[in-house]
């Protein structure tokens, strides 16, 4: 006899829930689970919500989901699995989940290859100095001469990636193809594994003094705030890039804008801190600085690579089979 389907329910903002399940997918998920789809809860304490909370077996959360706190399971005492529809759970999974024994799981594996394919594109464009050469180009509507072109290109260019997170293995694997020299600082990683991964194990100075491209793919944990101070911003070479495509908390944002308004250092900032910056930043208007609004991640129909695996997850579940994707407590001290 088949299992009986899951009862399900989404919470998050209503407004991703199309771009997540567009109705191939959102058909699989009412294929495998007791889900109306039509119900969409962002506050656990809506009237409305309470019914559907109480026979949740499992919930589907995303961007705008409130945190799983002791009165959200209070009021849901049958659920037992929560898939994420997005990256990090750390902000949404409090601690009595964990407690109660509640398996989770997350698409970030799905969120990674976006934010990889950005810092590629990223190293490629600043290793041919694209940004200054536009800059120039539009003020002076001329070729640049051989001489403003003699340090740039990608061949031999030494990229430091700090982090060996699911972005940044990614990006390792993206970085194959292309002649660099690739450097990684990960205190959870071995020489030989680093190795395999195609990339020479170093210490955080060493990485930061020897690159030309320094990109941060650490997660935002304790251990890691701040972890590129004035000191530490100070090895990087002159005419270096940091990228980052992490969080704005693993940079001192005043030793970065000393750095950035001297114009020793190029930036590429997906992410900043505070997040998005005032407007009087002059980050915003400095040539050597690309700035983008934390694009980096899952945008438009890149989500729908996340609903995929929270579909596939919602199936398991039905089937009775383990998770693909499952997050462990035990992970949340080193992993975003």
């Amino acid at each position: 006899m088949p299992n009986p389907q899951p009862r399900a329910v989404f919470a998050m903002d209503p407004v991703h829930l199309p771009l997540l399940f567009p109705p191939p997918l959102m058909a699989r998920l009412t294929h495998a689970a007791d889900l109306d789809p039509t119900l969409v809860v962002r506050d656990f304490t809506d009237p409305a919500a309470a019914g559907a909370l109480a026979d949740a077996e499992v919930l589907i959360t995303g961007w705008g989901c409130p945190r799983l706190d002791a009165d959200v399971l209070a009021a849901a005492p049958r659920l037992r699995t929560v898939l994420h529809a997005a990256g990090s759970v750390r902000s949404l999974v409090g601690d009595a989940v964990w407690e109660r024994g509640i398996t989770v799981s997350s698409a970030v594996a799905g969120n990674a290859l976006p934010v990889a394919e950005y810092t590629l594109a990223m190293i490629l464009l600043t290793g041919k100095d694209a940004f200054a050469h536009r800059e120039r180009f539009r003020a002076e509507h001329r070729f640049p001469s051989h001489a403003e072109t003699a340090g740039t290109g990608n061949v031999g260019r030494r990229v430091g990636v700090i982090g060996a997170s699911r972005v940044g293995r990614r990006l390792l694997e993206l970085l194959r193809p292309f002649n660099f020299s690739v450097l990684l600082y990960d205190p959870y990683v071995g020489v030989s594994e680093a190795a395999e991964l195609g990339a020479e194990s170093v210490g955080l100075e060493e990485l930061l003094r020897r690159s030309d491209i320094v990109t941060l793919h650490a997660p935002d944990i304790p251990e890691t705030y701040r972890m590129l101070d004035a000191s530490r911003l100070a090895l990087i070479r002159d005419g270096g890039v940091l990228i980052n495509t992490s969080r704005g908390a693993l940079v001192d944002p005043d030793a970065l804008v000393e750095e950035l308004v001297s114009g020793r250092l190029c930036g590429v900032l997906d992410v900043t801190e505070p997040e998005p910056l005032p407007g009087e930043s002059p980050l915003y208007r400095l040539p050597n600085v690309f700035l983008t609004p934390h694009i980096a991640g899952s945008l438009g129909n890149e989500l729908e690579r996340l609903g995929l695996i929270v579909v596939e997850e919602l199936e398991r579940v039905a089937e009775g089979v383990g998770l693909g994707h499952e997050v462990r407590y035990a992970d949340l001290v080193r992993v975003a």
